[in-house]
């Protein structure tokens, strides 16, 4: 599945914050996520967090585990991602 997904850099996925574009995408562990469908991204932010860029690191720091991706498309990878072999 992943092998067929389009690659993105981080200077892609930062345009895909719901403020210059309607996409509003975050990156975990080299996985781009489309978050538009969550109320709580709507806006292009949730919280102190904003779309368009990689929560990897973030995440620790969250009230909730890596699962809350589970409910949201893979819809890319990013391009050279150290979490990727």
């Amino acid at each position: 599945m992943e092998e067929n997904l389009p690659e993105y850099t981080l200077q892609q996925l930062a345009l895909r914050n719901g403020q210059d574009r309607d996409e509003v995408w975050v990156a975990y562990k080299g996985l781009i996520y489309d978050v538009k469908k969550s109320r709580l991204w709507r806006s292009g932010n949730h919280y102190e967090h904003w779309a368009g860029q990689d929560l990897t690191e973030e995440l620790k720091d969250a009230p909730h585990t890596e699962y809350v991706f589970d409910k949201f498309d893979v819809i890319g990878l990013v391009k050279n991602s150290v979490y990727r072999k």
